[in-house]
């Protein structure tokens, strides 16, 4: 699993992300309009993609791109 692969699904879920707008150090709640459906959203493309069960938690207790994707790759069996 690469980060670019990561950043590419995160593009393609969420319409509001222009291509290329988030690097690895994104603060990624801070790049488009952050609410609870886009964690949703976010949680459920984890889960669908990566087989990964992240929570409200992991998110709020992440800053950027490269830190939700070290908890991601840390669970990934």
């Amino acid at each position: 699993m690469k980060i670019e692969d990561f950043i590419t699904r995160i593009e393609e879920e969420f319409d509001d992300l222009t291509p290329g707008t988030l690097k690895p150090e994104s603060a990624f709640r801070e790049v488009f309009e952050w609410n609870s459906i886009n964690a949703l959203i976010l949680i459920a493309m984890v889960k669908t993609e990566y087989d990964v069960a992240i929570n409200a938690e992991d998110i709020a207790g992440s800053k950027t791109v490269a830190d939700l994707f070290a908890i991601i790759e840390s669970r990934i069996a």
